[in-house]
């Protein structure tokens, strides 16, 4: 199964586009014992429409053609549902054991996501009721599918 984590923004050179493409390496090189196929990560443009709900609507569309055909979609909205860790490498071992390709692991832009890209979601995920930059929420998520090869693969790194 592909993992895909398609954000809107581009991350500037940094510690935090360091972060991402260190946890991202890592959870491929994990991944591929565990029959996880690659795991990318795509910046969408930012709109420039100037009405929120217009911006919401052309970064929904591109975040949502940016996933491959047949994707559980995991939108990252505050108002998800909060899990575990370990709740989360379930959901990803269940997802790669049902034959499922890929899994679409989407980031809205500063106005949130469009009603769209949440309805087409098989999983709205939560990181919490407290507000993240942007860039912190996509160290975190690369940071959570290591941490969730690390857990199906019983690797210590994750001790609970």
């Amino acid at each position: 199964m592909r993992l895909l984590l398609a954000s809107v923004g581009r991350l500037k050179a940094g510690a935090e586009r360091d972060l991402v493409a260190r946890y991202i390496e890592r959870a491929r090189a994990s991944g591929r014992a565990l029959g996880f196929g690659d795991v990318q990560m795509v910046e969408i443009a930012e709109s420039s429409a100037r009405r929120a709900e217009d911006r919401m609507a052309e970064e929904g569309t591109a975040l949502l053609a940016a996933c491959p055909p047949g994707a559980l979609l995991v939108a990252l909205d505050p108002r998800g549902r909060n899990l575990s860790s370990e709740d989360l490498a379930t959901r990803m071992g269940q997802e790669r054991d049902n034959g499922r390709a890929a899994m679409c692991l989407l980031i809205g832009g500063a106005d949130g996501l469009s009603d769209a890209v949440r309805s087409r979601a098989g999983l709205l995920l939560a990181f919490g009721a407290a507000t993240f930059p942007h860039q912190l929420v996509r160290v975190m998520l690369a940071e959570q599918l290591y941490r969730g090869m690390t857990i199906l693969a019983g690797h210590p790194y994750h001790r609970a």
